[in-house]
């Protein structure tokens, strides 16, 4: 069975940056966007309503098509239910097929078959807001509005995790490796689990 690990984290915390620097240290597949992509492709939905829909609390709502023709799909009914079952089918192909780090999309949950390495990554405020503002250095928005938009996007991306997994995102229980960022740099962190995952190999 291939070795998976999956990333799951809070808003600003470097989660994402992470599962990359993991997966280039170990020369393992790395899967963030590329998700969200295939979904789009699959389901004929577009990749801006495919995105909008797994970072926010699940609805069901008239999906935006990204062909011409208007068709009675299941799609239309019920968009959250197939992006999730169509997520479902390509998290697991993935799997299959090779070593891999996947970030989010409820993986932990989906590929929990596969005996993945769940790691959470979290991080305080004051340390999220920062990485936020070196990521844009353009942004207007004081620290207080950015964090009630942190707090926000996990609080969607928390009720779209419960609502599928039954599961309370961020439960440490749920988690093998929970890692604090605003205690150790992200490069670290990286390091620090890919030496953990190759000695536990030998």
């Amino acid at each position: 069975m291939n070795h998976i690990i999956t990333i799951s984290r809070e808003f600003g915390s470097g989660g994402r940056e992470l599962g990359r620097r993991l997966a280039e240290k170990l020369g393992y597949a790395y899967y963030d966007r590329e998700i969200v992509e295939e979904i789009a492709a699959r389901s004929e939905l577009s990749v801006h309503y495919v995105n909008d829909i797994l970072e926010h609390k699940p609805a069901f709502s008239f999906p935006i098509h990204t062909g011409a023709s208007f068709l009675m799909t299941d799609a239309i009914w019920n968009p959250t239910q197939t992006i999730y079952s169509t997520q479902c089918d390509i998290l697991k192909e993935m799997a299959e097929k090779s070593d891999c780090v996947v970030v989010g999309r409820c993986s932990d949950h989906i590929l929990r078959n596969f005996d993945p390495l769940r790691v959470f990554v979290y991080a305080q405020m004051p340390h999220r807001i920062e990485r936020c503002r070196e990521k844009q250095p353009d942004e207007q928005r004081t620290d207080r509005q950015l964090a009630r938009m942190i707090k926000n996007i996990d609080k969607h991306r928390a009720k779209y995790y419960e609502f599928f997994t039954d599961r309370k995102w961020g439960d440490k229980r749920h988690y093998d490796i929970c890692i604090n960022t605003s205690a150790i740099d992200v490069k670290r962190a990286a390091d620090m689990l890919a030496h953990l995952v190759t000695s536990s190999k030998k």
